[in-house]
């Protein structure tokens, strides 16, 4: 008798143990999925003020918001520009940069939302698999491992961040005649120039190389926090056609993944006339999500 009273016992605190962590989980996904962090990734090439408007942006519709520069470019495009050579940021792996992140991540005070641009959306791929974001933006994305392109656009615009023939101990500096058909095609020369002298900064060839290793592999069948997918349509050296055949690689039927196509964007897409309606565009997707994953 007192066997079974006991066994009784132990079955209702089992229980009662079970729904309590059950109901703590959903309750700490539901803050995750309320999160108002965003943390923003900047590309290969450019410096971390790409976002300078981004920020305030989000910031008045209530976001708290961080845009940190990957490690030995905390400091303005010119002085990184006089640097030249630089083995510190010859030096940067993309492994180092998604173990940078994550450690940035794990210092905020809730799970954030993570948009990047350019390399930055391909590290936001990787954070996403590791499941460090409550949703993630990929702008104009440099694609994951097994995502290809032969269009000439993106060969011409990017074979010479890959350094091939040339010493990997030394950066790469984009010359202003690679940034016109690289970022800026399209837009005036006046502008052209204004951008590069703001924005252009020695990049690690190691880097520009890692997107095609192991590395940058993702599992497509794995469940992934929701995430989109932004291209445009003329930007020559992630071409539009490039985002979607990475969208497309995501096979995990019950998470979600966007996509969405802008015309008339380079890839100088977050500082153009129309970077707000983007950003308007990311906002509404997120709020969207936020509901969707709540009901």
């Amino acid at each position: 008798m007192k066997s079974k009273l006991l066994f009784s016992l132990l079955i209702v605190i089992f229980t009662s143990v079970n729904t309590f962590s059950q109901t703590t989980k959903k309750q700490e996904n539901m803050a995750s999925q309320n999160t108002k962090t965003v943390l923003f990734i900047t590309g290969a090439y450019v410096s971390n003020n790409s976002w300078d408007e981004w920020i305030p942006y989000f910031e008045s519709r209530g976001y708290t918001c961080i845009a940190p520069a990957w490690p030995y470019k905390d400091a303005p495009a010119a002085l990184l520009r006089s640097r030249q050579p630089n083995p510190d940021i010859a030096s940067i792996r993309l492994t180092q940069l998604v173990d940078y992140y994550e450690d940035i991540i794990k210092k905020l005070p809730e799970k954030p939302i993570i948009i990047g641009h350019s390399m930055g959306g391909l590290i936001t791929q990787l954070l996403l698999q590791r499941g460090l974001g409550v949703c993630g933006i990929a702008i104009h994305s440099v694609p994951t491992k097994g995502v290809n392109t032969f269009k000439w656009s993106a060969l011409k615009a990017g074979w010479r961040g890959l350094g091939y023939f040339t010493s990997l101990h030394k950066a790469y500096l984009m010359s202003f005649k690679t940034w016109q058909y690289a970022f800026t095609n399209g837009m005036p020369i006046e502008e052209q120039h204004e951008a590069y002298d703001e924005f252009v900064i020695p990049e690690s060839k190691h880097v520009c190389r890692d997107w095609m290793t192991k590395v940058a592999k993702v599992d497509y069948k794995k469940p992934h926090a929701p995430l989109l997918f932004i291209s445009g349509s003329t930007d020559n050296i992630v071409p539009a056609s490039f985002n979607y055949s990475n969208y497309k690689k995501y096979q995990h039927m019950r998470s979600i993944t966007d996509y969405k196509e802008f015309p008339g964007r380079n890839h100088f897409v977050l500082g153009q006339p129309t970077w707000k309606e983007d950003a308007d565009y990311i906002l509404d997707w997120i709020g969207k999500n936020m509901n969707r994953l709540q009901q």
